[in-house]
């Protein structure tokens, strides 16, 4: 089975609330909400991934130094197998806009678990809540 590395980030405001981009129509699981990141390219680390997802997917830029690794998921779907390392980023630059048609939306990590989120992202919820 082929083993799909994408990173993800849970940026937290100053209110601790963490912002998710609901999947746009035409995509894979449409409709889901999810951490903001994406597939980890040839030659790219996870953390330079999320820099660049980062500003492509919303028009913020951080440094690699503001990304701190939390847990990470790994999860099978039909297709492949998802191994997903969740960074947490307190610190960037610009307001996240949904560049990409997207839907946002900030949540504090309790109220995670009252939107419908990918197998994947769902355990990533508790580190979250026991964080903040």
């Amino acid at each position: 089975m082929k083993i799909v590395l994408v990173a993800a980030c849970a940026l937290i405001d100053a209110d601790n609330r963490v912002l998710v981009a609901q999947r746009p129509e035409g995509k894979a699981m449409a409709g889901l909400w999810e951490f903001p990141g994406g597939k980890v390219e040839a030659g790219e680390t996870p953390e330079v991934a999320l820099l660049r997802e980062l500003t492509e997917e919303l028009g913020v830029m951080t440094n690699e130094s503001c990304l701190a690794p939390l847990t990470f998921a790994s999860h099978s779907y039909p297709d492949f197998h998802l191994l997903m390392p969740l960074y947490v980023c307190r610190k960037w630059h610009g307001v996240p806009r949904a560049n990409e048609g997207q839907s946002l939306k900030w949540l504090k990590p309790q109220r995670l678990r009252d939107i419908p989120m990918p197998p994947a992202d769902e355990p990533l919820i508790s580190h979250l809540i026991d964080l903040l």
